[in-house]
């Protein structure tokens, strides 16, 4: 009987196992990843699944994660902890809205300060361009 060769000849793997620090280390170098357009090759170089990663933001994201001993088991966040943690995330992208928008209404009121000033020192006679007056 001849043996079989190929990436399962030696029987099935262990199931691998991370403690919640080498989740948060594993999902912070995943997240780096994406912003330089690495992602992809992040899970495939660490053996990982995007449904992973989705799966350890949620419970990072609910506070799961946070000071956790290594042996402690991390289970998924209750309907509790999963609404904190989109309501978190809500207020979060309000407040970057609001940066925003405030950010936009101080430029636009400089603009038009400035716009003020141009028309206050506009001389009465001809303009600069020889057009005539207003």
């Amino acid at each position: 009987m001849s043996r079989k060769k190929g990436p399962r000849s030696d029987g099935p793997r262990a199931r691998r196992s991370f403690t919640p620090g080498q989740k948060l280390e594993l999902l912070s170098g995943y997240e780096q990843a994406v912003a330089v357009g690495e992602g992809g090759a992040f899970l495939r170089r660490e053996g990982l699944y995007s449904s992973l990663m989705s799966e350890w933001r949620r419970a990072r994201d609910a506070g799961l994660l946070q000071g956790k001993p290594a042996g402690e088991t991390v289970g998924r966040p209750s309907a509790e902890q999963a609404e904190i943690a989109r309501l978190r995330r809500e207020l979060a992208q309000a407040q970057a809205k609001l940066a925003r928008t405030e950010t936009a209404l101080t430029i636009m009121g400089k603009a038009q300060e400035l716009l003020e000033d141009i028309s206050r020192s506009e001389p009465d006679g001809p303009d600069v361009f020889g057009l005539g007056r207003r």
